[in-house]
């Protein structure tokens, strides 16, 4: 089983490695252990956060801590933080609460968190609702002059690269046909074998831009680790199903973003192994066998163009 972790070039000319570990949803008081775990005792050099997880704090703890017992540097380790929909006018104030929150000087990778706008001015700091408890949508959100503070936040030296996260193949080939000054380097979206975006997927290659896998074994629970083809596979390799699905990504050059605390998981996440070109077909079509199924699915309020698959069947977990 490879030990090493590759990486992938971005088009900044910078490396991402492929395999990160993910802090969504990871607790107050256990996130802070488990990025120091996988910066010291796995191969993982790769953190991804975000200013709405509302735990940056603990994450950037968890770095300094792992750069303190002098096993990694600042430079070994690539670290995104993303801009929630509240601050779309409001990028550069963002970022320097999320450096501030890490205690870092600039990060890696900074993302359009959705494309979505909400009422910066509205009765919650990241999620504000109208009176009919429906998100408070600010009519006057424009992607491109949101992307345009991106590219002067790039230019600060703040970031190293910047992106975008949950963008639909006709929500960024929209940005794209835009007179835009520098492309984004991720698109960060949900993937999986019940997911696999083949439309989104091939723009994103056809453009060189990266693509980032989260939720890549289902999300809470997850719950692919339990399907029959996926276990084959497993046990065909000699490995946990969870190696399956992040080798997955990896043979197919996309960036793998599981998550955990658990100090184990953590480790057999870090772990990948190359699957024959037959077993990755295998994988690509598992969809076709169990239909298509879509975990984070946000309501904003507003059409993200994502593909409507309501008569498809429902993939069984």
């Amino acid at each position: 089983m490879p030990s090493a972790i590759p990486s992938i070039t971005l088009n900044t000319g910078a490396t991402i490695p492929a395999i990160g570990l993910g802090t969504w949803q990871s607790p107050k008081g256990q996130v802070r252990a488990a990025v120091f775990h996988a910066l010291t005792e796995t191969p993982v050099r790769h953190i991804d956060a975000a200013y709405v997880y509302l735990n940056e704090n603990e994450v950037g703890q968890g770095i300094r801590d792992a750069i303190a017992t002098g096993k990694v540097t600042r430079k070994d380790i690539f670290v995104t933080t993303k801009v929630f929909v509240t601050f779309h006018n409001r990028v550069q104030q963002s970022l320097d609460e999320s450096l501030k929150n890490l205690g870092l000087d600039y990060v890696d990778l900074l993302l359009v968190h959705w494309p979505v706008g909400l009422n910066p001015k509205g009765n919650h700091p990241l999620l504000p609702r109208n009176a009919d408890r429906k998100f408070d949508v600010d009519p006057s959100f424009d992607l491109l002059a949101t992307w345009r503070q991106f590219e002067a936040a790039y230019r600060s030296g703040k970031t190293r690269a910047i992106g975008v996260s949950n963008f639909s193949a006709p929500v960024l080939s929209e940005l794209l046909s835009q007179n835009i000054s520098v492309i984004p380097a991720v698109n960060q979206i949900e993937s999986h074998p019940f997911l696999p975006g083949p439309e989104i997927t091939a723009l994103c290659a056809s453009r060189g831009i990266v693509v980032e896998a989260y939720s890549p074994l289902g999300s809470t629970g997850a719950p692919l680790l339990t399907n029959p083809i996926v276990k084959e596979l497993a046990a065909k390799y000699k490995v946990p199903e969870a190696t399956i699905l992040i080798s997955w990504h990896v043979n197919e050059g996309r960036v793998v973003l599981p998550k955990s605390v658990t100090p184990e998981r953590i480790s057999t996440n870090a772990e990948w192994v190359q699957l024959s070109k037959e077993d990755l077909q295998t994988l690509d079509g598992l969809s076709n066998t169990y239909g298509l199924k879509r975990v984070v699915k946000m309501k904003w309020g507003v059409d993200l163009k994502f593909p409507d698959w309501s008569d498809k069947p429902v993939a069984k977990l």
